[in-house]
């Protein structure tokens, strides 16, 4: 069992490195802006403070304001009023921001059909790719 842990754990290790490398190439070539990032982030955690949107995304709070601020002006994200404290804000997914980030991920899905079928990937290796990382993912 001992052995089989280890291997596991190299495995998990490995699944963890290629699966960030895989968002980085595509990254790359979709030429997706980093603040795409952000709308995912409310996507997932529907409206939040700047300071928990921060906090999820792991980059200082002034950084966060100022990217959703351009995100404000664009119209992809709306501040609305706090419902729990009224002396702040959560920001909000727009029907803009959330059609920018469908746009964005057709991009992102169209590079990744490309490496898979440069790379003679079956649709059953992506099918349990997928699983396993929707099992990881999902809470």
């Amino acid at each position: 069992m001992y052995t089989s842990r280890v291997s596991q754990s190299s495995s998990a290790s490995e699944l963890v490195t290629y699966a960030a490398r895989l968002v980085r190439v595509v990254s790359r070539v979709s030429d997706s802006p980093a603040s795409l990032r952000l709308l995912a982030q409310l996507e997932e955690l529907g409206p939040v403070t700047v300071t928990e949107l921060a906090r999820a995304d792991r980059t200082a709070q002034p950084t966060t304001s100022a990217a959703l601020r351009g995100l404000e002006e664009r119209g992809l994200v709306a501040r609305e009023p706090n419902p729990e404290d009224g002396r702040s804000s959560v920001m909000t997914l727009t029907v803009a921001g959330r059609s920018a980030l469908a746009t964005a991920r057709d991009a992102n899905g169209k590079v990744v059909v490309d490496l898979l079928d440069q790379h003679g990937v079956t649709d059953d290796d992506v099918r349990v790719a997928v699983r396993v990382l929707k099992t990881l993912t999902t809470t």
